[in-house]
């Protein structure tokens, strides 16, 4: 939604307190969530190890927990946007603020893999209503540029925040209060915020726009069909290969049907410029969460660290993420967004090719050293990422351009651990399944990196 449409919302209610002297408070409140969600995304994958042996679940499961957040995430994130600028943006941030409760809950009282799993898919349901519901929101509430490019600032600085106060707060959780004290630490969080939000300014802006639901539901098994072809074997994978195969076909068929009103209009599969940031999206999240599902796990597996000097492991990777991605703003408009991204691309496959050649994450020495350069590449893509698929396209579609883009470094996020997971378990989990994995993961950044630095007319 650009300015213009900000500025002409259908609907808009001030609350009491959500003057300019009360905005402080109102971008606490969205960070919170951020960082709740955030926070919550980094831990889990220290926990997979822990779960594994308390449930005595096998790999595919342990797949499952992580991917069943992050596929709900990936196939419903432009729908929570939609839902969003329909129903209102207060509205659908508490309810995924609720929903994203509520599965932390499920997730913290499981008895088994099964409800575990089911908790990680509805507390991605509702991190894809509340993520975009809190860029929205920031669009509304802050309608000066310079005023709302600081709050973005900050919001992009919570998200950051998250990526490095996960792994180490989750490694000493874990090793202090068990694996279910990751997910229950949500529940106080998730509470807090969903009482502040009464301070927030409902809006809503309509606009004609419906939910796509064929598209949605469409997609949704095309997606899921894949992933469970990819992480499950034998006859289970080739049926839901060929199920996600007919659904997608469908949603091309929906979507190109629907037209402009469609949730994925088929003009923009048309801009190369777009597609090519989509594909380096994916690619980047595709490498990067495989390292942090699959090397804490290795580590734990082979007695190589504990469970909260696997947290700290991961720090350096975290803290140059941090500490840099800030500067890439400034750097972009000096040297452009594709130099950027394609350094950034050949960073992270550099990082991910020197994990290849470690001992299932030993000698440490090395493994930080990739972790570090991982981090930087991390930095230098990330923001420049977003930029360009926003500017791929006019500016009526630069919101559905950003969600393409973050739906795409889900979907990459979904089929790294989905990949990279069945590469390592299949092979035996040891040095040789653990190398062979990040050397595909090496080859995908590569390959993101070549897409970034080919100039498109």
């Amino acid at each position: 939604m650009d300015d213009s449409q900000s500025a002409g919302l259908t609907r808009s209610v001030e609350p009491r307190g959500a003057q300019f002297t009360g905005q402080g408070r109102i971008l606490l409140t969205l960070c919170l969530a951020v960082l709740m969600v955030q926070v919550d995304t980094s831990v889990v994958n220290l926990a997979v190890h822990a779960i594994g042996v308390a449930l005595r679940t096998p790999m595919s499961t342990l797949q499952w927990t992580v991917d069943g957040y992050n596929l709900t995430y990936a196939m419903l994130l432009m729908s929570g946007g939609t839902l969003a600028d329909i129903f209102g943006r207060r509205r659908i941030f508490r309810w995924g603020i609720g929903l994203f409760t509520l599965g932390s809950l499920v997730c913290g009282l499981a008895p088994g893999a099964g409800a575990l799993i089911l908790g990680r898919a509805v507390s991605g349901t509702g991190a894809a209503l509340l993520v975009p519901s809190t860029l929205a929101l920031i669009r509304v509430i802050w309608p000066e540029p310079r005023q709302r490019a600081h709050a973005i600032g900050i919001w992009a600085g919570t998200n950051g925040a998250a990526f490095a106060i996960g792994p180490p707060l989750g490694g000493f959780l874990i090793s202090v209060a068990g694996w279910r004290s990751i997910f229950l630490l949500a529940i106080p969080l998730g509470l807090l915020a969903a009482w502040l939000a009464r301070i927030l300014p409902e809006s809503a802006d309509p606009g004609g726009r419906r939910l796509d639901l064929p598209g949605q539901l469409l997609a949704g098994l095309g997606l899921g069909g894949l992933t469970l072809a990819v992480i499950e074997r034998g006859d289970l994978a080739v049926w839901s290969a060929a199920l996600s195969g007919l659904c997608l076909a469908g949603f091309l068929w929906v979507e190109r049907r629907a037209g402009e009103t469609a949730m994925m209009p088929l003009t923009l599969l048309g801009n190369r410029a777009l597609i090519g940031v989509m594909g380096v999206a994916a690619a980047m999240t595709f490498g990067m969460y495989g390292i942090v599902f699959l090397l804490p796990l290795a580590w734990l597996q082979s007695n190589v660290l504990s469970v909260t000097g696997a947290g700290i492991a991961l720090l350096p990777m975290s803290l140059v993420f941090v500490g840099l991605s800030h500067k890439t703003g400034a750097w972009s408009h000096r040297f452009g967004a594709r130099p950027l991204m394609t350094g950034g691309m050949a960073l992270i496959g550099t990082g991910i090719a020197i994990l290849s050649y470690t001992q299932t994450g030993r000698p440490l020495w090395l493994a930080e050293t990739g972790l570090l350069l991982t981090g930087f590449g991390m930095a230098l893509n990330t923001g420049p990422v977003l930029a360009a698929a926003v500017a791929a396209v006019p500016t009526s579609r630069a919101g559905t351009a950003s969600a393409l883009a973050n739906t795409a470094r889900m979907v990459g996020a979904t089929f790294g651990v989905a990949v990279l997971g069945a590469v390592y378990d299949g092979a035996g989990t040891g040095t040789f399944g653990f190398s062979l994995a990040m050397r595909i993961g090496a080859g995908v950044a590569f390959v993101g990196a070549l897409l970034a630095a080919r100039p498109i007319p």
